[in-house]
């Protein structure tokens, strides 16, 4: 199984007044990619409060940091952009990226998202599944209502699209038969719940199936232990975090992706060594 791990990773308080050397996107991406992870992973939020990277910007910084490790984004809401400029972005990112970006995309599930944008949250479906379409147009070179993008040879088709969804049945046979792989969220749903839907997607052919968003603290007290609100996490000692991720490959799963929520500058090398 693969190990990821998302960005940006805060390595620590810098001193009153004095700015980190190089960017942090740069930073972590090169720095994931020394401790041996496999992938860097953006997730896509808008108007919570709280700076949130572009995603797309993120991974084409991360893929010029870098030589070797996938970047992707676990997931990128297409509701809340116009498809036309959102598949144009995309083509740039895949020109930086190649065939290193994985593009995680679904539905989105905060309605504050939706507002920040004048989007309606209970059109989040239908807006999904047109964009989507209209973007797999534009990418295999087609004249979409006059729109024609002109996809260079080199990103003609677009990247891998992975459809990040819960374990219902519609959108994962749509993942399976129509586009390249699954994407999970362990924040979201317990282990039960991510097999189920594993075993759903696995029977409709789905090859690639990742679990991101799995909530990471070495240092947490080992009462933590036990899936939190059906939360699939790893909040707990090294010897019990190596364990409970190890049931993902053994249960069938081909990525997992970590998010470091600890208070302290993480140890790379210590979470890459979770899974041999």
């Amino acid at each position: 199984m693969r190990l990821g791990i998302a960005l940006p990773i805060d390595f620590g308080a810098e001193p009153a007044g004095v700015q980190p050397e190089g960017d942090i996107i740069s930073q972590g991406a090169r720095a994931a990619e020394a401790s041996g992870f496999d992938s860097v992973w953006f997730f896509d939020s808008i108007g919570r409060g709280r700076m949130a990277l572009d995603p797309l910007m993120g991974a084409a910084v991360a893929a010029a940091a870098t030589e070797r490790i996938e970047v992707g984004l676990g997931i990128l809401q297409v509701p809340l952009r116009h498809p036309v400029e959102l598949a144009n972005r995309v083509l740039t990112a895949q020109v930086v990226c190649g065939s290193r970006l994985l593009l995680g995309v679904g539905s989105g599930s905060t309605r504050g998202d939706f507002e920040a944008v004048g989007q309606r949250f209970e059109d989040r479906m239908t807006l999904l599944r047109d964009g989507l379409a209209t973007m797999r147009r534009l990418w295999d070179g087609e004249t979409v209502d006059g729109v024609n993008l002109a996809p260079s040879d080199a990103v003609r088709g677009g990247p891998s699209v992975l459809i990040g969804s819960w374990a219902g049945p519609r959108w994962i046979a749509s993942a399976a038969n129509d586009y390249d792989g699954w994407i999970a969220s362990g924040f979201f749903s317990g282990y039960n719940t991510l097999k189920e839907g594993l075993d759903r997607y696995r029977a409709a052919g789905g090859k690639r199936a990742v679990v991101t968003n799995i909530s990471l603290d070495l240092n947490a007290p080992t009462e933590f232990l036990r899936d939190t609100e059906n939360a699939f996490h790893l909040r707990c000692a090294p010897p019990d975090a190596a364990v409970r991720l190890q049931r993902l490959p053994a249960g069938g799963f081909d990525d997992a992706v970590v998010v470091y929520r600890g208070g302290a500058p993480p140890d790379l090398a210590a979470i890459r060594a979770l899974l041999p």
